[in-house]
């Protein structure tokens, strides 16, 4: 390529499924960006890099094997890499050895890029973000997770087939924490500027049952065929797309939202700056309820660090 991309994207945990899905969704969504795979494991990162680039000839973005350091200074650091969860592990334990982990990581990235985004894949997503933004000393918009995003387009795929009318015409979110916590935002939803609930599709529609798929779907993936990649690996590019090109696009990403004093999986805008704008969501009396144990869930874990 005579003229390389101006802006650079790295993945840290790049050698992993997860990253290096990232990596190809964006290059395939004709991203003009640098990608730099970043992993401890030298071999894999090599690998993908290599695999990845050969998918670039035809198009503006480029892919290479990179450094932490070089991570440190690019546009977009991507974090993927961390501690999954073993079997019997709590969730407490679990957040204990990632906190090392994403540590670890922002220390070997110093001096980390005043103006660069951090998004954070890696779960528990919510809590790591937290750790992510005081690790890394970057302002809290600046640092942002992939949150409850991917399951926002599963209950949108799932309300799509029961209406008939497109997922991207379907406006509703999972919202809280990504994890057993999250929960439907039905007061809230609309499609065509109309309740959804009063579409005549969902009338007699078990709302429970379509929450209990859409949290539970990623454990069936798992179980099929070891872990996700490439649901979240789109959604994170997307992400990375409107930090990028300043898109202001409505995601339900980990934000920290000032008026509850934490990070959690909320609609906000996100651009060049990271989150530009949380947004107000109305909940039913069932809904904030559910909204409160999302909220003690994240915040209990938080406060350890």
């Amino acid at each position: 390529m005579s003229t390389p991309p101006s802006q650079r994207v790295s993945i840290i945990g790049g050698g992993g499924n997860v990253g290096a899905t990232i990596a190809f969704a964006l290059l395939a969504k004709g991203v003009s960006v640098e990608v730099l795979i970043v992993d401890k494991a030298d071999n894999a990162a090599h690998g993908q890099a290599m695999d990845i680039d050969d998918a670039s000839f035809s198009l503006p973005g480029t892919c290479r094997i990179g450094t932490f350091q070089e991570a440190g200074q690019s546009d977009v650091i991507i974090v993927t890499a961390g501690a999954r969860q073993k079997p019997g592990e709590s969730r407490s334990s679990l957040v204990d050895r990632n906190y090392e982990i994403i540590g670890s990581i922002m220390e070997s990235m110093k001096p980390i890029r005043p103006t660069a985004r951090i998004l954070v894949v890696s779960n528990p997503v919510d809590v790591l973000t937290d750790i992510a933004q005081k690790t890394s000393g970057l302002p809290r918009n600046q640092v942002l997770g992939s949150g409850t995003y991917l399951d926002t387009g599963r209950l949108r795929n799932e309300l799509s087939v029961i209406t008939g009318v497109s997922s991207t015409s379907i406006h509703a979110y999972m919202l809280g924490e990504h994890g057993d916590n999250q929960f439907v935002g039905w007061a809230s939803a609309t499609i065509g500027g109309q309740p959804l609930l009063s579409h005549p599709k969902m009338a007699g529609v078990d709302r429970e049952a379509i929450h209990e798929r859409v949290r539970r779907k990623a454990y069936e993936i798992i179980e099929a065929k070891g872990s996700t990649y490439y649901g979240i690996g789109l959604c994170a590019a997307n992400i990375t797309e409107a930090l990028l090109y300043n898109t202001s696009q409505v995601y339900s990403v980990t934000n920290y939202v000032e008026r509850f004093g934490c990070y959690m999986s909320w609609p906000a805008a996100i651009g060049r700056g990271g989150v530009e704008q949380s947004f107000e969501v109305r909940l039913d009396d069932a809904e904030k309820k559910q909204f409160d144990v999302a909220l003690d869930a994240i915040k209990s874990a938080c406060a350890k660090f």
